[in-house]
């Protein structure tokens, strides 16, 4: 790997998204690294703020509309756009989620740590909440701290780096176009690889679940109204 390419989506929730990409942009990191933000058919007004936040402050911003005429979530061509491009240039591929708030190191020990692991498909950071306790989507987790796990379970894409082994062995145009989300699919395809996907305990990172997307909160707070917008409505497709 001779560099670090992170790749945040977003979907409007502008405030929590440009402290996203406020804390990417002030990481230490001892390679290349760039910034690809990937505006998901947001608002034209929060559209043109991140075109004029992209200059300002030195991020490539990338507009799917320009892409895709697929309604809003377009994961797939994300993951599809951008694992070409890593491949092309040897790079890290690194997935920062918009509600999701970095330290300045995080990216670097993400990094190191898949390098010292050849084996490594995709090195995960746990989530924590503000006051450090680790939360969804790794709860599970709750007191396995300061660990570098070797887990069969999913990683979620919150903040992962997919390592070059990961993204040569699997082709993302396998994945399944009906899908929203492909953090499990490609976690299992990893292992499948005959990979080891990995989340760094010791590599906490603040998480502010379902910031982009505020209807999801009703999985805590309404679950049947949830599941019968989930099924009805057709989204949240994993």
């Amino acid at each position: 790997m001779k560099s670090i390419q992170v790749v945040t989506p977003v979907k409007d929730s502008i405030d929590t998204a440009l402290q996203t990409i406020d804390a990417v942009l002030a990481s230490e990191v001892n390679v290349p690294m760039t910034l690809f933000v990937y505006n998901d058919n947001s608002t034209p007004e929060n559209s043109e703020l991140l075109k004029r936040m992209s200059i300002e402050k030195g991020f490539e911003l990338i507009n799917l509309s320009d892409l895709t005429s697929h309604p809003s979530p377009n994961y797939l061509t994300v993951l599809q756009t951008t694992q070409k491009k890593a491949l092309a240039d040897d790079a890290a591929l690194i997935i920062v989620e918009s509600d999701v708030v970095v330290a300045r190191n995080t990216l670097q020990a993400l990094f190191d740590g898949a390098a010292q692991r050849p084996d490594c498909g995709i090195a995960a950071a746990v989530t924590v909440d503000e006051s450090g306790r680790i939360n969804y989507p790794y709860k599970k987790f709750q007191g396995q701290e300061n660990r570098v796990i070797d887990t069969r379970q999913h990683c979620s894409f919150c903040c992962s780096l997919l390592s070059p082994a990961l993204l040569g062995a699997y082709s993302f145009d396998r994945l399944n176009p009906d899908k929203h989300w492909y953090d499990v699919t490609i976690s299992h395809a990893s292992l499948d690889c005959g990979l080891h996907n990995y989340l760094f305990t010791n590599i906490p990172v603040i998480h502010r679940p379902h910031s982009s997307r505020p209807w999801k909160q009703l999985k805590y707070t309404n679950p049947i109204k949830y599941y019968w917008r989930k099924f009805t409505k057709g989204f949240d497709k994993i």
